[in-house]
C-alpha cells in the first residue's frame, strides 16, 4: 500500500507489521517496486521496511530545481523520523549515491548499508564524453536565439543518452548534474559498515568502481555475483536480502 511520508513530499510503501528498519531507495527512472522481491518475497516474511520513491519518481512530486545527491539525501532524511533507527540503508545506482549521501550527513541514524550497482565514482581509464561537434553548433545557436527551442530538443533527442532523452523538465537538469558526480569525500566519511553487492556484469556501475570504493571506506566487504548485470533488486534480489538481514541489530 502506498502512503505518504515527510509532510506529502515523498510517497512509497510499507511491509512489515513493526517499525521499520530497512529504508530502500531505488535507481534512476525507477520505483519503490523494484524492491518488492527483497523487502516481501512471496512465500517469506516480509522484512519491516519503507520502500521510497525518489522525487521525480513513482509518486513523489519532482524537486523545484536541479538537485544532487546531497538534496535527495537531506529530504529522505525526514523520512528517518517514521523509523526505528538507527536504519539499514539499501540503496541500487541512482539511490545507492543518496544512500551514501544520508549516512555521511546522519551518521547517527544510519547503522549500516547496502550498495549495489551505484556509480560511485567514475570508471577507471574511461574516456571523457565527446559532445557531438553538430549539437554543440545548435546549443549555441539556441544560446544565441537563432535556433528554435524545438529544433533544440531535436538536437537533444538525437545525440542524449536515453535517460536523456527520457528525462523531462527539472529531471533532465537532475540527470546532467548526477552523472557529474562523485563520492570520494563521502565514502570516506561514512562510519559504518558498508556492504557492497555486485553484479560481475555491471556496465552501468562496473566492478572495477566497486573495488576502488572499498580503499575510501572504514569498513566494507564486497560480494560479486557472477553473469549478473546492473538491475540486481530483480535479478537477484535473495543476495540483496541476505545482506540486509545480516546487518539488522
Amino acid at each position: 500500500m502506498i502512503r505518504s511520508f515527510a509532510a506529502g513530499r515523498l510517497f512509497g510503501s510499507v511491509t512489515g507489521g513493526a517499525s521499520p528498519q530497512v529504508l530502500a531507495l531505488h535507481g534512476w527512472a525507477r520505483t519503490h517496486r523494484d524492491f518488492e522481491a527483497v523487502l516481501a518475497p512471496a512465500g517469506g516474511d516480509p522484512l519491516n521496511a519503507i520502500a521510497l520513491d525518489l522525487p521525480g519518481f513513482g509518486a513523489s512530486p519532482a524537486p523545484d530545481s536541479d538537485w544532487g545527491a546531497a538534496q535527495y539525501a537531506e529530504t529522505v532524511g525526514d523520512v528517518l523520523a517514521d523509523m526505528d533507527a538507527p536504519v539499514v540503508v539499501l540503496g541500487h545506482s541512482f539511490g545507492g549515491r543518496v544512500a551514501v549521501h544520508l549516512a555521511a550527513q546522519r551518521p547517527e541514524a544510519v547503522h549500516a548499508l547496502v550498495l549495489t550497482g551505484v556509480p560511485l565514482l567514475h570508471p577507471e581509464g574511461s574516456p571523457k564524453a565527446k559532445t557531438a561537434p553538430v549539437y554543440k553548433m545548435v546549443r549555441r545557436l539556441h544560446g544565441l536565439g537563432v535556433v528554435s527551442d524545438a529544433r533544440m530538443e531535436a538536437a537533444r533527442q538525437k545525440y542524449g543518452s536515453a535517460d536523456y532523452k527520457a528525462a523531462q523538465g527539472i529531471m533532465r537538469a537532475v540527470l546532467v548534474r548526477s552523472v557529474n558526480e562523485t563520492y570520494e569525500t563521502e565514502l570516506a566519511a561514512i562510519t559504518c559498515p558498508v556492504h557492497l553487492v555486485w553484479g560481475s556484469d555491471d556496465t552501468a556501475a562496473p566492478l572495477e568502481v566497486a573495488e576502488r570504493s572499498r580503499n575510501l571506506l572504514t569498513q566494507s566487504d564486497l560480494t560479486s555475483v557472477a553473469g549478473v548485470g546492473h538491475m540486481t533488486p530483480s535479478l537477484i534480489p535473495d543476495d540483496l536480502r541476505h545482506a540486509v538481514v545480516s546487518c539488522l541489530p
